[in-house]
């Protein structure tokens, strides 16, 4: 229904004939807020607009609140009640029976409703997880590839044109230690003792690497091997890695549409273009015998180098290469997912972003890390000690639907705990639990129904006066609302916002199961519940979609 574009609209018509007729005086309409109030006494929906006109109009604000609201023209039967609160907020009251229209907008777009055309002809990239071929993707990965997917999925739903993309760090230092710890991994393997490096890859992945090595190709045919020789085995072992990767995230439901690699902007000569266009601009300057990119001139705090004196390139200049190329496509926005380890990086690579003239259109998302618990108990996680928790045990733990949506009920920007024993519970204290049982209750409620003779209704006039309990009313309202917080969620990219509407929407839905019957001996009104719950069930199963979780059947 969009009912806050609605009172947007009527309110904006109100002031611009206020402005026609000389009762208001202003040059430009400022932006102004439709939200709903906290508490609900305050109604429906509040607008601060008659404050943020105040200083144009040199009207006190209440009396501009009053000029707008007789001027309301709203469409019939839509407002109760318009009043003007504190310093000169407008709250709006919408009449019960109106909030029934959702019902029929639910049945004519079916399991449409809620998506929108407000991306339209917007391209994206997401690019997320992009975790480094050197061992098994851990919790954290698995948090930012719910988060990444889950964001792909709104966008797409608001109309804009999605692409996932995967960014392979498959050059530099780390492929070289990756190709040395195999080395060491295939020593100890051939019966030697040897001194494994300190700073190897030590996780007993590396063991299952150097047996499928030996399977594969027999023993190294060197125990003196060159640079050459351990960068071999570095992308051979990279490459058994990225296969692993790829397969976890298909079993978590997460599929990138291109997989770029680090080694292709060198194949492609890009890093160079890059180069070529930045000291074309004078963004580059040389000292000391190396490349430097002005960095400081674009709000970063110091210039970045981009090439060393000894002729090698930095990953700074790789990830602006990267960038550039992703710009040049025609990518409207470019959304970064990155761990929050990654937080001083963020500013020189804007700058780059705004050098090469593309301010705006880059946002990074920054995800904190992930603290695994048992029953309330830690569990120790390190990175290369090789005792951290995969995110494919999790998933083999307690199933890729709840990982996902745990991963998705806080902030990507907040500390996340999980609970692994929590995860697996059947109660309410599980919470993709609670709101998957509340689809699978509705499907039960239709297969009752359906035994009885009783097909799902289409939406009927008459249903309006029959749904006027507080949570038929309640249901209503969030049905009503939610097409604008899917938008909502889009525009601030903001998945999780999703998980709090669905929380709150199962326990309105379990709040009414509980207090009334569905189904009666009133056929009628029987009628009507079937039709308000239907949609129900529309929207749980639109909104665990964009999320990537089941919308079960059954339980």
């Amino acid at each position: 229904m969009r009912l806050k574009k609605i009172i947007r609209d009527v309110i904006t018509a109100s002031v611009e004939a206020a402005q026609a007729s000389g009762e208001l005086t202003f040059d430009t309409l400022p932006a102004f807020e439709v939200e709903a109030p906290k508490l609900s006494e305050h109604g429906d929906f509040a607008t601060n607009i008659a404050l943020t006109l105040a200083s144009q109009a040199r009207q006190p604000p209440r009396r501009i609140a009053e000029t707008i609201i007789q001027g309301l023209a709203s469409p019939p039967g839509m407002l109760s009640k318009v009043e003007i609160a504190g310093p000169g907020f407008i709250n709006f009251f919408i009449e019960d029976s109106f909030w029934y229209q959702v019902l029929p907008e639910i049945y004519r777009l079916g399991p449409a409703y809620g998506d929108s055309d407000l991306g339209r002809g917007r391209k994206v990239q997401v690019e997320f997880v992009s975790a480094n071929p050197t061992g098994p993707l851990h919790i954290g990965h698995g948090r930012g590839a719910a988060l990444g997917d889950a964001l792909a999925n709104l966008l797409a739903a608001t109309g804009h044109e999605v692409v996932r993309e995967y960014y392979i760090n498959d050059v530099g230092n780390q492929i070289f230690t990756l190709g040395k710890s195999l080395y060491f991994r295939l020593r100890e393997l051939q019966g030697e003792v040897v001194e494994f490096p300190e700073d190897g890859y030590q996780g007993d992945y590396m063991k299952d690497l150097a047996r499928a090595y030996l399977a594969e190709k027999g023993a190294p045919s060197s125990y003196q091997p060159k640079e050459a020789d351990l960068l071999a085995l570095g992308r051979y072992a990279a490459g058994l890695i990225l296969t692993g990767i790829k397969k976890d995230l298909e079993d978590f439901g997460v599929y990138f549409d291109r997989w770029f690699s680090e080694a292709e902007l060198y194949r492609q000569g890009l890093v160079d273009r890059s180069f070529d266009l930045m000291k074309a601009k004078g963004y580059l300057y040389e000292q000391d015998g190396a490349l430097w990119f002005r960095a400081s001139e674009w709000g970063d705090e110091k210039d970045r180098v981009v090439r060393r004196s000894n002729g090698a390139t930095t990953y700074f200049a790789s990830d602006v290469a990267y960038h550039l190329h992703k710009f040049q496509q025609g990518f409207d926005l470019v959304v970064d997912l990155w761990g929050a380890d990654h937080h001083g990086y963020v500013p020189r690579l804007q700058a780059a972003v705004e050098a090469l003239s593309f301010k705006g259109r880059l946002k990074t998302i920054l995800v904190q890390l992930v603290s695994l618990l048992r029953q309330g108990e830690p569990v120790a996680m390190t990175t290369r000690g090789g005792t951290f928790v995969t995110l494919e045990e999790v998933v083999a733990e307690v199933g890729k639907d709840a990982a996902r949506f745990i991963f998705l009920t806080r902030r990507p920007d907040a500390h996340l705990e999980f609970d692994l024993e929590v995860a697996k519970q059947q109660s309410n204290e599980n919470p993709v639990y609670y709101v998957q049982y509340a689809h699978a209750r509705l499907a039960s409620v239709f297969r009752q129904a359906a035994a009885q003779g009783l097909e799902p209704p289409g939406p009927d006039p008459s249903f309006a006066a029959l749904l006027m309990l507080p949570e038929e009313l309640g249901l209503l309202k969030m049905l009503a609302n939610y097409p604008e917080l899917v938008e909502a969620a889009a525009r601030s990219l903001e998945p999780h916002r999703l998980t709090y509407f669905l929380t709150e929407l199962a326990s309105g839905l379990h709040s009414y199961y509980y207090k009334h019957r569905f189904i009666s001996e009133d056929i009628h009104l029987t009628q009507a519940r079937l039709c308000l719950v239907q949609g129900v069930k529309t929207i749980l199963a639109h909104g665990l979609f964009i999320l990537g979780v089941e919308a079960p059947e059954s339980m």
